[in-house]
């Protein structure tokens, strides 16, 4: 859904990118902005509750994550140092996003309701998931092989997430939530054995 709606944002992204350029803003700046303005917002909107406001503009910042790309283009192309930056400070973005769910069950709801529990157990492990996913792609490029398969991509997953926080923020009872929790986990876990069996495959066939 993300991905789709990236398309008719280039029309904006592409002034407001040159503009920065001409500012002499660079795509690394844009870069440590935006992850700066995710991590702030992410922790307000757990630790408030004020999730359907929260999501929305977590949605607008992930929806112009592609700004600093627009910059670096407009720069005379990306660096090595700033493909980078991108890529681990992502990483930091999807452990805030989930963050904030913990936040929001661990501070608004019962901590001995069982729905806070498997929303709490379920986001702590899709946090970890989200780690192990691009390492194992990224180890596999460094012995040789290739893993960027997976049943749902970054974008499905944060997809995920930010609605199960809008409907709750609209009134969707906190199981929607967990159960949203729940379901990462499930794909997170699939995608990591994904990874793993698509190496090891391709160690078998060299061989």
């Amino acid at each position: 859904m993300l991905e789709n709606l990236r398309s008719p944002l280039k029309k904006i992204i592409e002034p407001l990118a040159a503009a920065l350029v001409r500012a002499h803003i660079s795509a690394n700046a844009v870069t440590v902005a935006g992850s700066v303005l995710t991590i702030v917002v992410a922790i307000c909107t757990g630790m408030s509750g004020y999730l359907f406001a929260g999501a929305a503009v977590l949605t607008v910042l992930v929806l112009f994550d592609s700004l600093d790309g627009s910059v670096a283009a407009l720069s005379g192309g990306g660096t090595a140092f700033g493909a980078f930056l991108d890529s681990t400070l992502d990483r930091i973005a999807d452990w805030v996003l989930l963050l904030a769910v913990i936040l929001y069950f661990a501070l608004h709801t019962p901590i001995d309701n069982a729905w806070t529990i498997i929303g709490i157990i379920s986001a702590l492990t899709a946090m970890l998931t989200s780690f192990v996913t691009p390492y194992a792609r990224a180890r596999a490029e460094a012995v040789g092989f290739e893993a960027k398969n997976g049943i749902a991509t970054r974008a499905d997953r944060i997809t995920i997430i930010l609605i199960a926080l809008a409907l709750r923020g609209l009134g969707a009872p906190v199981a929607v939530l967990a159960l949203a929790m729940l379901l990462l986990t499930v794909l997170g876990i699939i995608t990591v054995f994904q990874r793993i069996a698509t190496v090891y495959k391709q160690s078998v066939h060299s061989v």
